[in-house]
């Protein structure tokens, strides 16, 4: 049976309106201005640093201590990160070899550690503890509500062998990829402090300002986060063209960073690097590192149209991208979203690299730009960005697939018949498995926007994420914000959703129950099998091949959405409470006149078992 379909595009979709941004007025959140010095060491992979940090309390607490993230002493044998490695039961391949944990294995000059040899609070020295990757330190004066204080760190690194994200020569020969370097401060917001341990995901952090200085071999180049302040001392392809650069009579070169408004900061340096760039009109200035590797010459050549392309795709659908500059980096191991730009394995095919790419640069949206706490809402960040990378790769890949969800459904699905999934409410470090995180968090988190696209309209969906980006751009939204957006854009309560989708393992499962005669007209029995309430378009196939639109709002709903397809008649039936199991509605039509009764003819709910979603009429065999 052929349906028509209507496409999964956005393009056209387009609403120019004004957009007032509507935080709620009890909304606050810290400010941090960090200015570092660091010197490295590329023979031994140590530095020293020191870091001044200008902490802002706009809370309406009095803060008596605060905890700093340290992130590279994960890096060493017995460490949590180590532990959970050892005990999980599907650790990952890249961190776990031959039955071992690669961090159980490295030695001292291996090991990564991050260490506070002197910390000061407006001049006076504090007390402070460390406890694995967090620094615990008791204040000598309490901030008070709406107070700054200075805080003067003296620290040292070691960059461990590189395991996971962060590190040193991996495999890709990589020497420096530098993410999760420094001393952070952890962020303390109205649920209190968000000290968590390195275990193995994602990350949480303070909004502020970066100035930078980073101090080595004056042969390695260095790209990352932020705008080199003396291009004309480095050169390395950052000078203006035609200008002399201004050759150091040492052996090291001071690399000067200022990053602004952001709430993290990546570097990363190699001798080899080949640095190009992009302007992108009226745009910002893209970078691109990578190795001189005659291997995959071609694919960053040919990688650098496809990412202004991204760029331009993502700010239509999405919002304007902010800064003046984005640098795409071969950092070698994975792929990995930081401010201003990201670290990516070089090698392979070309449609990997592209999509390695588009995913991390779209993280510039939903999570430096919207950055709510990954810990805890992880799918809203990898969600989120898997849904808008999906709809980017669909057109400038030109894959023009009809549904390019299908495969996030299919992730779904295998984890809802699992028996091991978790609600994604769950903390990103308290998941049993990968297996469970990886589908909850990025499948099940792009069928949440996919999915609300089918209750409240494709066109109010993208409308719902250019008005929460427009809202919520610089701060940290929860669910809530997403959710309370798409209610004021679909005029459709949506609070039933975001509780049954994520704070519950739920499922959806309607089946056309009976298509029966009664009385010269055809009486439709759906049946809500799963626990989760959905509304339902229910679509009819006569025999003279005419099709009708009925569709069953969810009563608690209070709305209902446009017709979704507009070239169709469609019916809106009673509301369907979702108490009751069963809903009924007659036609007109004869049961004979039925060729079919299909539910979701879209397939964008996620209704877990697709055989009982349609109700085909038996053929009669002619007669002879």
């Amino acid at each position: 049976m052929m349906l028509k379909r209507k496409a999964l595009t956005i393009l056209g979709l387009f609403i120019l309106v004004a957009l007032k941004a509507q935080v709620s007025p009890g909304y606050w959140q810290q400010h941090v201005d960090y200015t570092m010095e660091v010197a490295m060491d590329v023979d031994n992979f140590r530095y020293n640093g020191t870091q001044r940090l200008i902490y802002t309390n706009n809370s309406p607490d009095a803060l008596s201590r605060v905890f700093y993230h340290m992130y590279f002493n994960a890096f060493q044998p017995g460490s949590e990160m180590d532990m959970r490695l050892q005990s999980i039961k599907d650790p990952d391949s890249r961190m776990y070899k031959n039955g071992k944990s690669r961090i159980a294995g490295l030695s001292p000059s291996e090991i990564g550690y991050l260490r506070a040899t002197s910390l000061k609070q407006d001049g006076n020295d504090v007390v402070f503890t460390m406890e694995d990757t967090v620094l615990e330190v008791t204040l000598n004066t309490p901030i008070p509500p709406g107070g700054k204080t200075t805080f003067d760190m003296v620290f040292e690194g070691q960059v461990p062998v590189q395991i996971r994200r962060s590190g040193r020569n991996n495999n890709e020969g990589v020497a420096l990829s530098m993410s999760q370097w420094y001393p952070k401060l952890a962020e303390y917001d109205f649920e209190g402090w968000h000290a968590d341990a390195y275990i193995s995901r994602e990350f949480h952090g303070v909004w502020g300002n970066f100035d930078v200085k980073l101090t080595l071999d004056k042969n390695y180049v260095v790209g990352g986060s932020g705008y080199l302040q003396n291009p004309n001392e480095i050169g390395h392809g950052y000078q203006s063209p035609g200008t002399q650069v201004k050759k150091p009579k040492g052996k090291t070169l001071t690399w000067h960073f200022k990053a602004p408004n952001v709430h993290d900061f990546m570097w990363a340096a190699d001798p080899e690097y080949i640095h190009d760039t992009l302007q992108v009109e009226n745009g910002p200035k893209l970078h691109f590192f990578y190795k001189n590797n005659p291997d995959i010459l071609e694919n960053w050549k040919n990688l650098q149209p496809k990412t202004e392309q991204a760029l331009r795709f993502i700010e239509n659908n999405i919002g304007a991208y902010p800064y003046k500059q984005y640098s795409v980096i071969q950092g070698g191991d994975g792929g990995m979203e930081y401010a201003m730009g990201t670290l990516i394995l070089g090698e392979g095919t070309f449609s990997g690299l592209v999509g390695v790419t588009v995913h991390e640069l779209a993280h510039s949206w939903f999570q430096h730009i919207l950055a709510n706490n990954e810990l805890k809402h992880g799918w809203m960040d990898e969600g989120f960005t898997e849904f808008i990378e999906t709809l980017c790769k669909n057109s400038i890949m030109d894959q023009n697939k009809p549904n390019p969800f299908r495969s996030h459904y299919a992730g779904y699905y295998s984890l809802a018949r699992s028996g091991k999934e978790q609600p994604q409410t769950t903390h990103a470090d308290r998941y049993d498995v990968n297996f469970t995180y990886g589908q909850a968090i990025y499948n099940k988190g792009a069928v949440f926007l996919s999915q609300l696209g089918y209750v409240i309209g494709q066109d109010k969906l993208m409308e719902t994420l250019r008005k929460y980006y427009n809202d919520f751009k610089f701060k940290h939204p929860t669910p809530n914000d997403l959710i309370r957006t798409a209610e004021k854009v679909s005029g459709i309560e949506l609070d039933w959703y975001l509780m049954d989708w994520t704070q519950t393992t739920n499922t959806i499962d309607y089946s056309v129950s009976k298509v029966e005669e009664d009385d010269g007209k055809s009486k439709i029995t759906l049946q809500r099998i799963g626990l989760m309430p959905m509304p339902i378009d229910i679509l009819v196939v006569y025999n003279d091949g005419s099709q009708e639109l009925f569709y069953a709002p969810l009563r608690m709903m209070r709305g209902e959405k446009d017709n979704p397809y507009p070239s169709l008649k469609r019916t809106v039936l009673d509301d369907w409470p979702w108490v009751s199991p069963t809903f009924q509605f007659s036609l007109e039509t004869p049961i004979d006149q039925i060729k079919a009764v299909v539910l979701d003819p879209s397939e964008l709910m996620a209704d877990i078992d697709l055989t009982n979603n349609f109700w085909q009429a038996e053929s009669i065999a002619p007669k002879e």
